[in-house]
């Protein structure tokens, strides 16, 4: 009898492994969506089945941005589905619920640990890329932005609309809107306005029931959640309403390297003690960093200090040898440019560093300052153009 009960415990034993590993059917999260659709407003073409096709591994890795990820790591992924409606997303939660399938929300693609696109238990990724529409509204500095748009979208909407408007978000233009906002969210205006999420009014939210919210339909606590808790965990957040903030059309940055050698040590020390006293205009990091000493093969440690001030180059100049005059910051250094330019800026995006070395070779330098003297906002340009020389 205890041998016989024993066999029966084993049997269901491995009967219950066999069903927790067991892949659900993609096709029954295929066909309740296509069942859950309008024809008005058609799935088929958005969903990618998670197979080694061309299709698929495209869809699958364009927005994988941690290269560690690239190897194949979908092994219980169902499907990608590319949402271009709100009806879709209404639809995967739905359905991905009904069949029992983790659903991991994907905007820009920036989630380093890959927790939007990767799982250990049988999943499928929503994809928000497609859902990137963004409108400006000056007379009431607002903007409604979705999740699938990135940042730096956004910034090239607002200052299509505004030169003296401008929002409180990160550097990297790449990130997505929709994981950025949800998780609170801080940039170069920090210390003037605060955080992202203090800038957010309403926002659109598709539940757990499948069901489109807003800010009134929704609640204050769950509104308050989404802000800064990360979207991703309370639903699906479909876009933001966000309150733009104001700007002074001439804005000031400046990158200065201070080596060790340089007494860039004290100057970091003496920048520790001062910075929490600069004027709320004035947004100042440090970032030391290995480079090449003066000798052949030789390294050193560098401290790169950027900066950003919403105000001319002269005001900013009297703030530095006041606060810290320790950093020897010359008038050559400070680079007067809109808002936008400072995204720009920031983001470090080498412009013409190699085309315009290999074909103007030593005349780069002398082109780009001309560049600046007279076209310093680089309204004239082009893919190639030369670039002034503060977007270097």
């Amino acid at each position: 009898m205890k041998d016989a009960l024993s066999v029966l415990c084993l049997v269901l034993l491995v009967s219950v492994l066999e069903a927790a590993e067991t892949k659900p059917n993609p096709a029954n999260f295929i066909e309740c969506l296509r069942y859950r659709t309008s024809p008005e407003y058609p799935i088929t073409d958005a969903i990618f089945i998670a197979d080694n096709t061309t299709t698929f591994l495209s869809s699958y890795l364009s927005y994988t941005k941690n290269k560690r990820f690239l190897s194949p790591n979908y092994e219980k992924l169902l499907a990608i589905v590319a949402a271009k409606h709100v009806s879709h997303i209404e639809a995967t939660v739905i359905c991905a619920k009904s069949n029992g399938v983790q659903l991991r929300t994907r905007s820009g693609g920036h989630d380093l640990e890959g927790l939007s696109y990767r799982s250990s238990v049988p999943f499928v990724i929503l994809d928000m890329h497609n859902l990137r529409s963004i409108t400006v509204d000056v007379s009431s500095k607002k903007a409604w932005v979705q999740s699938g748009a990135t940042l730096g979208e956004l910034y090239v909407k607002i200052s299509e609309a505004s030169q003296t408007l401008a929002f409180p978000a990160g550097v990297c233009p790449t990130v997505g809107a929709g994981g950025h906002i949800s998780g609170g969210g801080y940039g170069n205006l920090l210390r003037k306005y605060g955080l992202t999420v203090d800038h957010v009014g309403d926002a659109q939210l598709v539940d757990v029931n499948g069901k489109l919210l807003n800010r009134a339909t929704m609640g204050e606590d769950l509104f308050w959640a989404i802000r800064g808790g990360g979207g991703g965990s309370f639903g699906v957040i479909l876009s933001w309403k966000i309150n733009l903030v104001e700007v002074p059309k001439i804005m000031t940055v400046f990158r200065v390297n201070k080596t060790l050698e340089q007494g860039g040590t004290d100057v970091l020390y003496k920048w520790q003690l001062v910075s929490t006293k600069f004027p709320d205009d004035l947004f100042m990091r440090a970032w030391p960093q290995a480079v090449n000493g003066t000798k052949r093969g030789e390294r050193t440690i560098a401290v790169v200090f950027y900066a950003q001030f919403l105000g001319t180059a002269d005001k900013l100049m009297s703030i530095m040898k006041q606060s810290l005059p320790e950093l020897g910051l010359k008038r050559k250094d400070c680079h007067q440019m809109s808002w936008f330019n400072t995204t720009l800026f920031w983001a470090d995006f080498p412009a013409a560093k190699i085309y315009g070395t290999k074909y103007f070779l030593g005349n780069l330098q002398r082109l780009m300052q001309v560049k600046a003297k007279y076209d310093p906002e680089n309204f004239f340009k082009n893919e190639q153009s030369i670039p002034p020389v503060h977007v270097m």
